[in-house]
């Protein structure tokens, strides 16, 4: 089986580290369960300057790679490996991430899984001519058989692939959206995520 598995906040605590960031930049502390919006400028108050800042100061490598593992995610990852599934780490972030996202993966045990950038939120920021590089209509080519993402805006993506079970791990700023299907669940950890895709290599 093919597994799409996204990065920041479904392997990383992303949300939890650009807080505190935003505590640190600009005196502004937003507890996490008060992120209720994936717009970090709606969640965190920020004009855009302060915007612009936050994401400069966290999208520094030594900042990036210092993001912590959520528990459990790189195990099931690795389970499924094992078994001869194939994991594609599909993330939105820049291309200009690619090196230090790569040493993360690699540095916490996923030097199996490949990684691709996909502009999932209208940036414009990648090469469109890097290897790494997914372009909308290549990756709407592909198909996968699972999919780990937090973020609705990036459900989307997912419309040609109707049978493709979705498990959204659950984020503040995901409580509130509307599944677009029935191949869509709630997950609240990764030992569940992992058990049932688990189950469904065994039919």
């Amino acid at each position: 089986m093919r597994i799409y598995v996204d990065f920041d906040d479904c392997l990383c605590e992303t949300a939890k580290a650009l807080a505190d960031i935003t505590a640190r930049l600009f005196g502004k502390v937003i507890p996490y369960e008060d992120i209720r919006f994936f717009d970090l400028r709606e969640s965190f108050g920020l004009t855009e300057e302060e915007y612009k800042e936050l994401m400069i100061e966290a999208h520094r490598p030594e900042i990036l790679f210092s993001f912590e593992e959520i528990p459990g995610a790189v195990k099931a990852l690795n389970d499924w490996m094992d078994l001869g599934n194939e994991v594609f780490i599909i993330t939105g972030r820049p291309l200009t991430s690619a090196e230090v996202s790569r040493r993360w993966l690699d540095e916490h045990g996923l030097k199996r899984a490949r990684m691709y950038f996909l502009d999932k939120y209208g940036r414009n920021l990648n090469d469109k001519d890097n290897e790494l590089n997914l372009e909308p209509e290549d990756f709407y080519k592909m198909h996968f058989d699972y999919a780990v993402e937090d973020s609705p805006i990036a459900f989307k993506f997912f419309e040609h692939l109707p049978d493709m079970k979705v498990m959204v791990f659950d984020r503040p700023w995901n409580r509130d959206c509307t599944f677009p299907g029935g191949n869509y669940s709630r997950c609240t950890e990764w030992g569940k995520i992992r058990d049932r895709l688990m189950a469904g290599c065994k039919k």
